[in-house]
C-alpha cells in the first residue's frame, strides 16, 4: 500500500477530533442537534486551520444514513464516500480556478436537481473570495431563494473581499489559528500513534514554525521524520528548518548584560561561519526578549515545561524592563532594515552595537565622553540631545549630543526613601517595586512601604524577597519588609524621576532654543526645532 502523508491520514473525520476550533464545533453541534439548519455557512480563517475539513464533516452530519446528527457514524455509505471524496451529492468547487460567471451558472443549473444519494446536495466553494463580481451577482439569486435540498458551505482566507450581500445571507464562523500548545500536543499524540520517537523541543520548533496552521505542522512533521531517518530530534529539526540554536541567543543576551561587545561579535561571527539566517536570528531574538519581559512582569505566563524557562528567568534579573523594551524595538527595526544594510552580517552586528550604545546609564556610573573633538559647550545645554528639521533638500549639519554624568548616590538612610530606592542593588521588577512604592514607616529593624492599587502586581513574593535582600545588603542587617496596598501620596522615586525628567526636558528645550549653533541652523535653512527630539540624558 502506498504511503499516505500525515496531513491526510490524520485529517479529522468528526467534530470530536477537530483540534483548536471548539467555539465553531459547539455552535454547529447545537444547531444540528436542534435541527436549526441554515442554507449557507461561511468558514473564514488562515490556511491549514480546518475550513475544508470542517465543511466535509458538516456534509457528513447532514447526509449520514442514521439521520441529521452531530455525530455521524463514519461507516455508512454516505460517510465513507464523503471521506474518500466519491460522494456524488458533495460538490467541491475551487473558486481560485473557477472564477467566472459561466461556472456559477453551471452551479445554478445543477442546484435545481434533487440529490442523487444523500439528504442534501452540498456545494463547498473554497477560496470563494476569488469569484468575480459577475459570478457573485449570478449566485445571489440562489442564495436569496435556495431550494430546500441545497446547502452551501463557503470557505475563504479573505472575507473582506466577499460582497456584503452574500455575507448577510450566510452564517459566518471565524476559525482561529491553532495555538502552539495545541499543535505541540497533537503532534505528540500522532507520533505516539505512529510509534515514532521524538524530543519535546523538536516538536515545539515545528509548532512554532507552523505559525498556527495544523496542516503546515503535519507537513513539517512528515519532512522531519524523513530528514531524521528515525527519531525526530531537536538537532535534526533545527537543521531542517535552519532554525537558530537558542544557545546563540542566550550568549548574545549574556554579553549584552555584561556590556561585552567582543563576546557578542564572536557569537555573530560563529553564526556567519555556519551560514545561519540573520533575519531569522533577529526574529528569534525578539521572541526571546518578549519571553524575558514576560518573566519579569508575569512569570506564570511562561510555560512550566518550557525547556529554557530557568535560563529566561535568570536573564530577567539582569535587565530593567525599559531596557528590554528598547532591545525589542531595536531587534524589530533591525529586521525591517536588514535588506538596506551593506550585507546581513553588517546589519546584524550593527544592531548589537546599537543595543549597547543606547543602553540606559546605570545610576552611579559616568558617561564616557566621545573621543572626537567637540565644540565648546554652551551653558545650559548639558544633558540634552536635539534634532533640527530643515526643509526637504537642504544640507543640514549633524546634530550635536552633549552628555553629563549623573550624580553618584551617597550610602545610609535619612528617611528619603525615593533616594534610597534608586541606590539599592536590585533590578527588574523588584527595582520597579522599590521605585513605585513610598515610605510609611521605618524604625531601623522593619520598614513598611505603601503601593498603589494600580501597581499591586509588583508586590509578588518573589520581588519582595529580592527587595528584602537588597535592603539587607544596604543596611548590613536583616530588615523586615511589609508592603501595604492602598492609596499613596505619590512620594515615590518613580514620580520624582518623572518630575525631574519633565524639568530637565523644559530646561533642555530652553537651552537648545538659545544655542547659537541651533539658531544659526534655523536662520540659514529656515529650520524648526522638533520638540519631541529633545531628549535629556
Amino acid at each position: 500500500m502506498s504511503y499516505q502523508v500525515l496531513a491526510r491520514k490524520w485529517r479529522p473525520r468528526n467534530f470530536s477530533t477537530l483540534v483548536g476550533q471548539e467555539h465553531v464545533v459547539r455552535a454547529l453541534t447545537h444547531a444540528l442537534e436542534q435541527q436549526r439548519l441554515h442554507h449557507a455557512y461561511l468558514f473564514t480563517g488562515t490556511r491549514g486551520v480546518g475550513k475544508t475539513t470542517l465543511a466535509r464533516i458538516l456534509a457528513k452530519a447532514l447526509n449520514c444514513e442514521t439521520g441529521i446528527t452531530s455525530t455521524p457514524c463514519g461507516v455508512c455509505s454516505a460517510c465513507t464516500e464523503i471521506d474518500s471524496g466519491r460522494f456524488v451529492d458533495l460538490i467541491e468547487i475551487d473558486a481560485a480556478t473557477n472564477t467566472g460567471i459561466d461556472d456559477m451558472r453551471e452551479l445554478q443549473d445543477n442546484a435545481v436537481y434533487s440529490p442523487t444519494r444523500g439528504r442534501f446536495k452540498v456545494f463547498v466553494i473554497d477560496e470563494v473570495h476569488m469569484l468575480s463580481k459577475q459570478a457573485f451577482n449570478s449566485m445571489l439569486k440562489t442564495f436569496e431563494e435556495p431550494p430546500e435540498h441545497i446547502k452551501f458551505i463557503l470557505a475563504t482566507t479573505d472575507p473582506q473581499k466577499i460582497p456584503v450581500t452574500v455575507l448577510s445571507r450566510c452564517l459566518q464562523f471565524n476559525l482561529k489559528q491553532m495555538s502552539r500548545e495545541a499543535i505541540y500536543g497533537h503532534l505528540g499524540y500522532i507520533l505516539k500513534e505512529e510509534n515514532t520517537a521524538s524530543e519535546p523541543a523538536a516538536l515545539r520548533l515545528i509548532a512554532q514554525a507552523a505559525q498556527g496552521s495544523m496542516r503546515d505542522a503535519l507537513s513539517l512533521l512528515d519532512q522531519a521524520i524523513a530528514y531524521a531517518g528515525g527519531k525526530v530530534s531537536e538537532e535534526a529539526v533545527r537543521a531542517m528548518l535552519g532554525a537558530i540554536d537558542q544557545d546563540y541567543l542566550f550568549k548574545l543576551l549574556d554579553g549584552l548584560a555584561r556590556q561585552g561587545l567582543k563576546a557578542m561579535l564572536a557569537v555573530a561571527d560563529e553564526m556567519e561561519s555556519r551560514s545561519l539566517s540573520f533575519d531569522g536570528a533577529l526574529q528569534d531574538l525578539a521572541t526571546l526578549l518578549h519571553q524575558v519581559a514576560l518573566a519579569q512582569g508575569a512569570p506564570d505566563a511562561l510555560g512550566q515545561d518550557l525547556p529554557e524557562r530557568e535560563r529566561i528567568l535568570a536573564l530577567a534579573q539582569q535587565f530593567d524592563a525599559e531596557e528590554l523594551q528598547l532591545y525589542y524595538q531595536i531587534a524589530l527595526h533591525a529586521r525591517r532594515d536588514l535588506s538596506l544594510a551593506p550585507d546581513e552580517y553588517a546589519g546584524f552586528s550593527m544592531s548589537l552595537m546599537r543595543m549597547l550604545a543606547f543602553r540606559p546609564i546605570e545610576p552611579g556610573t559616568a558617561a564616557q565622553p566621545p573621543a572626537a573633538k567637540k565644540k565648546p559647550e554652551v551653558p545650559g545645554t548639558r544633558n540634552a540631545i536635539a534634532v533640527a528639521r530643515a526643509p526637504a533638500g537642504s544640507a543640514v549639519p549633524a546634530a550635536r549630543s552633549i552628555t553629563a554624568a549623573p550624580p553618584v548616590p551617597a550610602k545610609g538612610f535619612d528617611g528619603n526613601w525615593p533616594a534610597l530606592a534608586t541606590q539599592l542593588k536590585v533590578s527588574g521588577v523588584a527595582k520597579q517595586l522599590a521605585q513605585q512604592s513610598e515610605l510609611r514607616s521605618f524604625d531601623g529593624e522593619s520598614i513598611e512601604l505603601g503601593l498603589a492599587f494600580s501597581a499591586k502586581h509588583l508586590a509578588d513574593k518573589v520581588y519582595q524577597d529580592k527587595l528584602r535582600d537588597a535592603l539587607k545588603e544596604h543596611f548590613g542587617s536583616v530588615v523586615a519588609l511589609k508592603i501595604v496596598i492602598g492609596e499613596i501620596s505619590g512620594n515615590t522615586a518613580a514620580v520624582q524621576a518623572q518630575s525631574e525628567r519633565q524639568a530637565r526636558q523644559g530646561k533642555a528645550l530652553e537651552a537648545i532654543q538659545g544655542d547659537a549653533f541651533v539658531r544659526d541652523l534655523m536662520d540659514t535653512f529656515d529650520a524648526t526645532i522638533v520638540s519631541d527630539s529633545v531628549k535629556p540624558t
